[in-house]
């Protein structure tokens, strides 16, 4: 057995690493001259790396760790899983323990009539089952035209052609020849940046109505749905105006058109209810899961599917799926995650004590003079950096600089904060303690401060004309 913790010195294996690992979303000949950080353990809400380091993990790894690292029990259900059964597909009419009972969970703690579950590995998979979902059922509908799903610019629904398609993100479109045909997006509803002079319930309003339009310009009987996050969280926690989400809803169900909720980063606790179609309101059609399901210990995603749907599709062979549909190992964590999610009543922490602390430290931060705007839902929450706090405008320099610069400085404070753009994100494990919440303030701030020197420092206070 390798001893993966008695491990090669830190620069053997950034050597190693940039030899032979190709990473995601990064230039690799860049990373290879600076060496990756090498992670090697972590425990609750902090990391551990190569040279020892303890690292506060303020992203819950790709907002995924929602119960927090180091679970045992996780690890004893799925050794236990693996000796018992440990792969048996989902094909040819046959199913297995753990699949069934983890389908029977999701039904009873999804919102609404989503009773039905299509396993996947993770998001991008669920999400492109769920393009082949709404037009295979218009097809069976004697619809066949209404193939053409709608979704938002900056939104992120996975990194598959299908997924990738139906996000927003101009750069990855790029790459690859995408979108694929029959998507087509509209308007974010991000009022800080492209709200201009309307009030935030006006805006909301007009972005919501752009779907009216989009759907009126294809024609009803060509659109099959739209597909959006409660809140969009890599596109750096938009939390949409008050206004919007009622609206979208009103639309949906006045034209008939499938309404699809990724809920891969909001769920399982992550608003402060179960899932954000709750915090909002929402009755979707499919809802998209992954991440929080199996707080990232195993790999798992699924598309819960309502009645209407399920009906629909269940007439005749539905031919899709996976290898790794319902992967026994990764359902049998799946429930052992939901089971401490709810027996240690970790949504109602949430709710009741880590989200407000979160929510009073994060908003102090609004104080800072590099900080336009603070916003915050349940455990995830957004800050705009600025070079002037008086106008809501974009830095001078290329989008991303700024932001960057700042990421530099959380990292170099053992604090894992993202930025997207020049928006600052946490989405923390949701067992933070308030002392935890108070590192992170801490650690925050001084990486506030220091990046607001460089920024004066490199001449880059200007905002855009």
């Amino acid at each position: 057995m390798n001893k993966i913790t008695n491990h090669l010195a830190t620069a053997e294996l950034q050597a190693l690493d940039a030899a032979h690992h190709m990473h995601p979303f990064t230039a690799n000949a860049e990373l290879a001259k600076k060496g990756a950080r090498i992670i090697t353990q972590a425990d609750g809400v902090t990391l551990t790396d190569s040279e020892g380091e303890k690292i506060l993990d303020a992203m819950a790894g790709l907002w995924c760790v929602n119960i927090g690292y180091g679970r045992d029990e996780l690890a004893e259900v799925a050794a236990r899983q693996m000796k018992e059964l440990p792969y048996y597909n989902t094909f040819f009419m046959s199913s297995h323990v753990p699949a069934i009972a983890l389908a029977d969970k999701l039904a009873e703690l999804a919102p609404g009539d989503l009773n039905h579950v299509f396993f996947a590995s993770g998001g991008s998979e669920a999400n492109d089952t769920n393009i082949r979902l709404v037009r295979r059922y218009w097809d069976l509908m004697g619809k066949p035209g209404k193939k053409t799903i709608i979704s938002r610019k900056n939104a992120y629904h996975g990194t598959s052609i299908g997924a990738a398609s139906l996000g927003g993100m101009q750069g990855m479109h790029a790459q690859g020849g995408m979108p694929i045909p029959d998507i087509v997006h509209i308007g974010q509803p991000y009022w800080y940046l492209e709200g201009g002079d309307m009030s935030p319930e006006d805006f909301g309003l007009m972005r919501a109505r752009e779907l009216e339009a989009k759907i009126d310009e294809l024609g009803e009987d060509k659109v099959a749905a739209f597909i959006a996050e409660p809140i969009q969280g890599a596109g750096g926690v938009i939390i949409p105006p008050e206004s919007y989400w009622p609206e979208v809803s009103r639309i949906c169900a006045e034209r008939d058109i499938l309404l699809i909720v990724d809920e891969v980063i909001t769920g399982f606790g992550r608003t402060g209810e179960w899932f954000g179609t709750e915090y909002y309101g929402l009755k979707p059609d499919i809802m998209t899961v992954a991440k929080g399901l199996s707080s990232g210990y195993a790999p798992i995603g699924g598309s819960l599917v309502s009645d209407r749907v399920a009906e629909v599709i269940g007439r005749e062979e539905f031919t899709h799926g996976y290898t790794y549909s319902g992967h026994p190992v990764a359902a049998a964590v799946a429930l052992e995650n939901l089971r401490i999610l709810e027996e240690e009543k970790i949504v109602d922490h949430v709710k009741n004590e880590a989200a407000p602390y979160l929510a009073e430290k994060w908003h102090q931060l609004a104080d800072h003079p590099f900080v336009g705007e603070t916003t915050i839902v349940g455990m995830m929450a957004s800050l705009a950096l600025t070079a002037d706090k008086s106008v809501r405008k974009p830095f001078k320099a290329s989008p991303g600089t700024v932001g960057f610069m700042t990421r530099e400085r959380c990292f170099g404070n053992n604090l894992i904060m993202r930025h997207v753009a020049d928006r600052m994100i946490v989405a923390p494990p949701l067992v933070m303690t308030r002392s935890d919440i108070d590192t992170l303030f801490e650690r925050a701030v001084k990486s506030l401060d220091q990046a607001y020197e460089d920024v004066k420092d490199a001449g880059l206070m200007e905002t855009a004309d």
